[in-house]
């Protein structure tokens, strides 16, 4: 089965910066066993995977070891794929996931999320986190998704070099770490989650919908400019909307072509 694949960068107006995703339109999903070879071969953080549902779209993301329940920025390409590529024109698309619907439009060649807000509660520093960090945070935030660390500034979190085998056995799924922004942003932030085979990621939407509640009760606003800062790094904007998150950014496309996969359906 021959099946159309795109590369782009997402969070970013530049090449080679911001978060890549592998988005790859289908007309029905394979088995999951050869989605899950497909992620590990294309070996990006996320490939999303696209099914037509009427007028939308049924919409899956993978790691290249777990298929994981909400990707931002491997939403934000599959948006561009749909508007630019298979609906030229088109201005906003509905997309069915495991975290409900997501719509997306697009607004000044940009693209606008509205993704469920994650909420968190303050806890005490648990010592393991303290020590996969290497550094004891200022406050530490938790939800059933993450860990949430604030760090001291940014110039502390962007030095950081957490150990990944401390992190990939917490109890949680990841790790986020945040501190106050530097120039034009409100805050800055990176995220690690070694146990589903993303040491790092370079631009995190889903850890935004975190992100974005904490920060609002932290500076009592409900809008941010922020910024990822990984080593590709790249740019969210972030709106709290009640119980949803607006997240804002770009894509770049990079490469574009067809693959060859086995057509194991679904049982």
């Amino acid at each position: 089965m021959r099946t159309p694949i795109f590369k782009l960068d997402a969070f970013t107006t530049r090449l080679f910066s911001g978060n890549p995703a592998a988005v790859m339109p289908l007309d029905h999903f394979p088995a999951d066993s050869v989605l899950q070879g497909i992620a590990a071969e294309n070996n990006l953080s996320e490939t999303a995977f696209l099914v037509p549902e009427g007028t939308d779209y049924r919409l899956r993301w993978f790691t290249p070891s777990t298929e994981v329940p909400l990707c931002g920025h491997a939403t934000l390409a599959s948006a561009a794929v749909v508007m630019d590529r298979l609906e030229p024109g088109r201005g906003e698309v509905l997309f069915h996931t495991a975290s409900g619907a997501l719509q997306v439009v697009r607004k000044d060649g940009r693209y606008i999320m509205d993704f469920p807000a994650r909420v968190s509660e303050a806890i005490a520093t648990p010592t393991v986190l303290a020590e996969a960090l290497g550094i004891a945070p200022i406050e530490v935030h938790v939800n059933a998704f993450n860990y949430l660390a604030l760090l001291p500034g940014a110039p502390v979190l962007r030095a950081l070099a957490p150990d990944m085998a401390a992190i990939a056995s917490l109890d949680r799924a990841g790790v986020i770490v945040t501190a106050e922004g530097e120039g034009t942003y409100d805050f800055v932030s990176r995220y690690f989650a070694p146990a589903k085979g993303i040491p790092e990621d370079p631009v995190t939407g889903s850890a935004h919908c975190m992100l974005a509640p904490y920060w609002a009760s932290r500076l009592n606003r409900t809008a941010f400019r922020a910024f990822q800062a990984s080593q590709r790094g790249g740019e969210v904007i972030c709106r709290l909307r009640g119980e949803r998150v607006e997240l804002e950014g770009a894509c770049v496309f990079y490469l574009e072509g067809t693959v060859q996969i086995p057509d194991v359906s679904a049982p």
